[in-house]
């Protein structure tokens, strides 16, 4: 693999989701100031038949979206590279959707997510069932979205615990973990760690430290993402996730361009440009 000098931040919202806020260039801005190479604005994918409609872009502004990252790539130029990206949620069913819609624009980077506190997906897989079995059908279709083949990574794997965070235990999952991770594995999937999770009602990143050490065993490439909706956060928490990274067994840490994934060695990025961000 390639290797460069200097981090991205690999997950970023715009306000056409409808829950982010701020100017796009705010974030490239931010990026800019904590010493960032680069970053991929990777907005929620519109998705069919209303699905979740509230918090997402609609069909129809997909081709908006698009014009909005190339105008902030060219803005800031020899400054921060700016990627285009999307997350696109997965279940079963939703993979002829995505695939067509990814062929639509010249993406850098794909973002594979399961999101299984929105109410749609809710109907789907939570009524009738029990806390753990709805838990434990979460981790089955994130397996299943790496062995789609539609995504470069996997974004903030074990977001479910924050559907019943008082009840959530990793040690009641090990052995389904340990199942997907050898899936997503074998399928060569890179997946996120998330420094967004610290902020939610499970406070602690996505994933959290067991998990992350299970996934350092397997070799499986991680990318770090701050899901900022807000330009402040762009970077956020990112010495920590390193440390968290060298923690668990990992030498490098990931990132894609162009699809195609590149590694930095963690002992080269400098902490000391990752400061805690403006807010």
């Amino acid at each position: 693999m390639p290797y460069e000098p200097n981090l991205y931040d690999s997950h970023m919202h715009t306000a056409l989701c409808k829950h982010a806020r701020g100017p796009l260039s705010a974030y490239a801005e931010q990026a800019e100031r904590a010493g960032l190479r680069g970053i991929s604005i990777t907005c929620h994918s519109p998705m069919p038949d209303g699905w979740n409609a509230s918090v997402r872009m609609t069909v129809e502004q997909f081709p908006q979206y698009v014009d909005m990252v190339a105008e902030l790539r060219d803005q800031f130029a020899g400054r921060v590279d700016v990627r285009l990206g999307i997350e696109s949620d997965y279940f079963p069913g939703m993979e002829r959707w995505l695939d067509e819609l990814h062929r639509r624009a010249d993406f850098s980077y794909i973002l594979g997510s399961v999101h299984p506190q929105s109410p749609e997906y809710q109907a789907l897989y939570l009524e009738g069932s029990t806390r753990l079995e709805y838990e434990t059908s979460y981790f089955e279709n994130l397996a299943k979205a790496a062995e789609s083949g539609l995504f470069d990574c996997l974004s903030h794997p074990d977001i479910v615990k924050i559907v019943h965070p008082k009840q959530y235990q990793v040690s009641e999952h090990k052995v389904t973990i340990r199942r997907t991770l050898d899936r997503i594995a074998r399928a060569g999937t890179a997946m996120e760690l998330n420094t967004s999770g610290l902020n939610k009602p499970y406070p602690e990143m996505n994933p959290g430290e067991e998990i992350l050490a299970e996934m350092a065993l397997r070799g499986i490439p991680v990318v770090l993402g701050s899901d900022s909706h807000d330009a402040h956060r762009v970077g956020a928490d990112f010495d920590k996730a390193l440390a968290q990274l060298q923690d668990a067994g990992y030498q490098r840490v990931s990132y894609f361009i162009d699809r195609e994934r590149r590694e930095l060695e963690i002992s080269e990025v400098f902490l000391a440009e990752l400061q805690p961000r403006l807010v």
